[in-house]
């Protein structure tokens, strides 16, 4: 590189590196720099090391002008490429209300342990723990699993749900399982039952409703204290049946939402048939929903409760029951539908199709459970950014799987090495090579620091060379064509049938290629290969070679098949298998 080269070079890096210190509050990215210029400049990266070097040199110099003396500078010399849009602030979530009425704002995330979480359950995860660290305050994993019989909790669960949260960067401030408090809920059962706030119901089901939809009494309701706690102590005693008594919350039977009127709070589950996984068949009596999450969110001293829109009628009934008990409800946040279109968020449905064997597991790339996340590379980083950028905004919001790339691409872009895969590889012999060819390629485009893979195409004693390359390229190339191998030289298709394909060497110079608009495709030199599947997320496996220097990636590693996409490595022994993220 002459010197004049070198001047306008660098005189081009210092125009990169003032526009990334203004849009970074004064402080220009090494990084981002290289891969700005390499991303326009391709035909630089074979002096990655030199490139860096220059890059170094001119941000230090911009980072000790001031922000001002940067945009100065800047009008100065290329005043019309001056960035006016702001930089775009950090998202935040909007303040909690009324937080400041609280010593210590508590938070608290309830699943139901008869499923893995999913992607549903992210919104509210990631709100309740994002809440609780901004005001200093304690994030509460309560697991509510007194439903034995319609949402039977499976030990297996609990686990696969302390896993997830920690994954996600939610760890709990405190746990607490429902099934273990049974004993406090009873003792709030009879203390409403002797007030009169409270009542047991034997009447048929479809008795009660017809009462209820008339707003009239049921015979049960208005008889004495003493009788319910005598039907109470029946039905702790196993004298009724399954369905033969309920625990009732007194309310207004006017009330114009007929769901509301004396709602069910505890009722009988044959202990026997139904026994529980973690206290087997010791309680035949089970609070419902409403009673045991209404009473532990004030008696583990929730603040603020944050759930969906499908829980305003749930909190109306529990507001009866804090009346009867001299209680303030904490302050309620209820945010609209979240769908992620092609995701399928039900758990009923997973379950059964995990059952029947329509997916290998938990993780299977098809579901959209954190597990299958995990797996395929999707960052908790990326899960977070986009549930704080949907927020707890009351209308119903609609996300695609795009959104969740898009923050995960940001987030894997900077920091993936790069490697070739040739997806459904097809030989390739390429003729009039007269010489050897020794292409080191960044692993990283913007980072030189990370090293380099490098290949060596020496030619055979006719003049030719065996590569790689994907049968996918060469379909959609003409024969006669101009064909730029990616950091190596310029061939031109000759021949091509089922099994090969034939190419004559053109030249080196990457500008021939650019001006004749040649397509650049990845290779690998056969022998320097390793077999390799990617998993895609429709759970079809990708066939391919992977370059040899894939052979020290270790389970975990994220990377960037080049021109393929975002993978995480599974397995590297003898075939190489990576499930693959997004493009």
């Amino acid at each position: 590189m002459n010197s004049i080269e070198n001047s306008k070079l660098r005189d081009y890096i210092r125009k990169l590196t003032l526009l990334n210190a203004i849009t970074h509050d004064g402080k220009a990215q090494t990084g981002s720099v290289i891969g700005k210029l390499l991303g326009e400049k391709p035909q630089l990266r074979t002096k990655a090391k030199q490139i860096a070097s220059i890059v170094g040199e001119v941000v230090q110099e911009v980072n000790s002008l001031t922000l001002n003396g940067q945009k100065s500078t800047m009008k100065e010399k290329w005043g019309e490429a001056i960035v006016k849009k702001k930089v775009k602030e950090k998202k935040r979530l909007p303040p909690l209300l009324n937080a400041d009425e609280y010593d210590k704002v508590v938070t608290r995330f309830s699943p139901n342990p008869d499923c893995v979480l999913h992607l549903g359950s992210a919104r509210a995860i990631i709100l309740c723990c994002e809440y609780a660290r901004r005001y200093k305050g304690k994030f509460i994993l309560r697991f509510e699993d007194t439903d034995p019989k319609l949402k039977r909790p499976t030990l297996e669960f609990y686990d696969r749900i302390r896993e997830d949260l920690i994954w996600l960067g939610c760890r709990p401030d405190e746990e607490y399982t429902q099934s273990d408090r049974i004993s406090i809920y009873y003792e709030y059962a009879v203390e409403l039952l002797k007030d009169g706030k409270a009542y047991v119901c034997v009447c048929p089901p479809e008795s009660f409703r017809d009462k209820v939809l008339a707003n009239e009494p049921c015979e049960c309701r208005d008889l004495t204290p003493t009788e319910h706690l005598k039907r109470w102590q029946r039905m702790l005693d196993g004298k009724y049946k399954e369905g033969e008594a309920v625990v009732r919350m007194k309310t207004d039977l006017n009330h114009p939402n007929p769901a509301v009127r004396d709602w069910p709070a505890l009722r009988v589950i044959d202990s026997q048939k139904y026994p529980h996984p973690r206290v087997g068949r010791k309680y035949r009596v089970w609070p419902l929903y409403n009673f045991a999450c209404g009473l532990d969110d004030h008696l583990l001293g929730v603040t603020h409760i944050i759930r969906g829109k499908e829980h305003l009628t749930n909190m109306v009934r529990q507001k009866y029951m804090y009346d009867h008990l001299g209680w303030r409800y904490p302050e309620a946040i209820h945010y609209g539908r979240l769908k992620i279109t092609g995701a399928s968020l039900s758990k009923s449905q997973i379950i059964k199709e995990i059952r029947e064997g329509a997916y290998e597991g938990w993780d299977d790339p098809r579901l959209a459970t954190f597990a299958a996340l995990r797996r395929r590379g999707i960052s908790p980083e990326a899960i977070r950014k986009l549930m704080i950028d949907v927020g707890p905004k009351a209308s119903d919001v609609v996300l695609s799987w795009e959104n969740l790339y898009a923050h995960n691409r940001k987030i894997l872009d900077p920091k993936a090495n790069r490697f070739f895969f040739v997806h459904n590889p097809l030989q390739l012999i390429v003729r009039n090579i007269m010489k050897t060819f020794t292409v080191k390629l960044c692993l990283h485009p913007g980072d030189p620091e990370k090293g380099f893979r490098e290949h060596i195409i020496r030619p055979r004693e006719d003049n030719s060379a065996v590569l790689w390359i994907s049968r996918n390229d060469v379909n959609v190339t003409e024969i006669g064509k101009m064909i730029r191998l990616m950091e190596l030289f310029n061939i031109r298709i000759e021949k091509v049938d089922a099994y090969s394909a034939e190419a004559s060497f053109i030249s080196e110079n990457y500008e021939e290629a650019r001006k004749a608009g040649a397509p650049l495709i990845h290779w690998i030199p056969i022998g320097a290969d390793l077999p390799c599947q990617v998993i895609m997320p429709d759970a079809t496996i990708a066939e391919g070679i992977a370059e040899r220097s894939c052979k020290r990636l270790n389970p975990n590693d994220l990377i960037q098949f080049e021109r393929f996409g975002f993978v995480r490595i599974d397995r590297n022994d003898k075939k190489l298998t990576a499930y693959f993220a997004h493009r």
